[in-house]
């Protein structure tokens, strides 16, 4: 083992680090803006279609509630006793090495994390060139400039410092709650129950063996879509380190995200089904916008599109918050990347790694107004890696017990090993349902598959160069 293998980890010597900065509000508005994104304003029609009924498409979204929470309190152990700006890629490297988390490092910053902020721009876009045309423009390049025009404007205030990034998040945020609590009062106030369905047309799990199967397999669907709707709250471990009394602090910070989320999530949910009827929902294209329709007009579709350009918008800037600090995380650990590892420590920001992270999704929104639909189908076929990448992260914590037994954990997962292995368990059936999902779909006459390998395959092709004479792969000490 090297022994300046964990200096390099922690950060070059005499280097600013990062410092505990952010309190709980701040953490809570970051993990509830990450996770609040546009798909809630989509993923309830498609949950609603495939559950057959109200009390199931209810349960399903408290269930991917209680995974989601189950997932926090196996995080809240890892970040609680290995709080570090690298998050997951610190706790790949602590496990399995430094290979697993540079593979999982590469992918994160070259195209999952970069592409999901380049997405969100488009997002974004497409949204406020629906309520604020851009004048003189076609509405396609009108939301590509929206796009980058908002990709520069945040990366911009991020540079500044963590305390303007937090800031702006804790607005967006409030303003991203208020518009969800907006649907739920107008759907309780201004709307009348929508007729109940005939009992012939409400299914139930129950029957024949054949029907059986086909709802399981519908459930199994609609828990995909609302898993990735709960998606994000991991991101909490990229700021473990800058969180102050982050021993105790992170644990709440996580638990009450999710309690947040998953009452937001099931208020919308209620409010959609209020107006529009389980019918209604299933045969709904612009759900939102719907409901908003049946209760204050045609108003409530600029209303809606606002709402989601400022969902976008949110999400944005909390992704890149915690995105830039997988690459400072990376450039501390590989001295051919030290430039991505610098600090700010004026401005308590990765500066360097922002910077690049904003360069590289406007690129990438220049590649997506290119290749239209086809960029979109090249971030979402990398799911399979990520789940890859999160199923390894929920087993570290096995790893890490058994390897370091004496290292303080100030937070022990509850009824371990039962809970961390539902959440792995969660995880791996992810996986197992993405690559059913990819390996259905096909880009440029390629399996789409191939993408996520290719992926990870450069990534492979990188490692001689970034290894330069340096010793074979390493865990570090603790």
């Amino acid at each position: 083992m090297d022994p300046h293998e964990a200096v390099r980890i922690a950060a070059p010597p005499g280097e600013a680090r990062p410092r505990p900065t952010l309190g709980l509000r701040a953490a809570v508005a970051l993990i509830v803006g990450v996770v609040i994104g546009a798909g809630i304003f989509k993923a309830p029609a498609i949950v609603a279609s495939m559950s057959g009924n109200a009390t199931a498409m209810f349960a399903l979204w408290a269930l991917g509630g209680l995974v989601s929470l189950v997932g926090a309190l196996c995080y809240a152990e890892l970040t609680t006793a290995y709080p570090h700006a690298g998050g997951d890629y610190h706790f790949l490297q602590r496990a399995y090495g430094r290979t697993v988390a540079f593979l999982f490092g590469w992918a994160r910053f070259s195209v999952i994390t970069t592409g999901s902020i380049a997405l969100l721009g488009f997002v974004f876009g497409d949204y406020l060139q629906q309520a604020l045309p851009f004048p003189g423009l076609a509405r396609g390049t009108g939301a590509t400039l929206y796009a980058c025009a908002v990709i520069a404007v945040l990366t911009l205030l991020n540079l500044r410092g963590i305390r303007t990034g937090a800031a702006t998040q804790g607005w967006l945020t409030l303003l991203e709650v208020g518009g969800l609590l907006l649907i739920a009062g107008a759907a309780a106030f201004l709307a009348d129950p929508a007729p109940a369905a005939p009992a012939s047309a409400i299914t139930t799990p129950t029957g024949t063996g054949g029907e059986a199967a086909a709802h399981s397999a519908n459930y199994g669907m609609a828990m995909v879509f609302v898993l990735l709707t709960y998606g994000g709250w991991n991101e909490a471990a990229y700021i473990s380190a800058e969180v102050r009394d982050g021993r105790r602090c992170m644990v709440k910070a996580l638990t009450l995200s999710i309690l947040i989320i998953t009452g937001l999530y099931l208020l919308v949910t209620w409010a959609c089904w209020h107006v529009l009827g389980l019918d209604g929902m299933a045969a709904s294209e612009a759900l939102a916008a719907d409901v908003m329709r049946a209760t204050v007009g045609p108003a409530g579709e600029t209303v809606i599109a606002l709402l989601v350009a400022v969902s976008a918008l949110t999400s944005i800037n909390a992704t890149m918050i915690v995105g830039a600090r997988t690459g400072y995380a990376m450039g501390c650990d590989w001295p051919r990347l030290c430039r991505l590892g610098r600090w700010d420590g004026e401005r308590d920001s990765p500066a360097a790694a922002m910077l690049v992270q904003g360069i590289a999704a406007l690129v990438l929104v220049g590649v997506g107004s290119a290749v239209g639909s086809g960029f979109k189908a090249m971030v979402e076929f990398t799911a399979p890696v990520f789940w890859l990448f999160f199923l390894l992260a929920g087993a570290s914590l096995f790893v890490l017990r058994r390897r370091e037994p004496s290292l303080p954990r100030p937070f022990k997962v509850p009824l371990y090993p039962l809970l961390p292995l539902l959440f792995c368990a969660s995880c791996a059936w992810m996986l197992w349902s993405s690559l059913s999902y990819v390996f259905s779909q096909s880009l440029g006459g390629l399996n789409a598959a191939w993408i996520g390998v290719a992926v990870l395959g450069f990534a492979l092709l990188l490692l001689p160069l970034l290894r330069g004479r340096q010793e074979p792969d390493a865990t570090p000490s603790p």
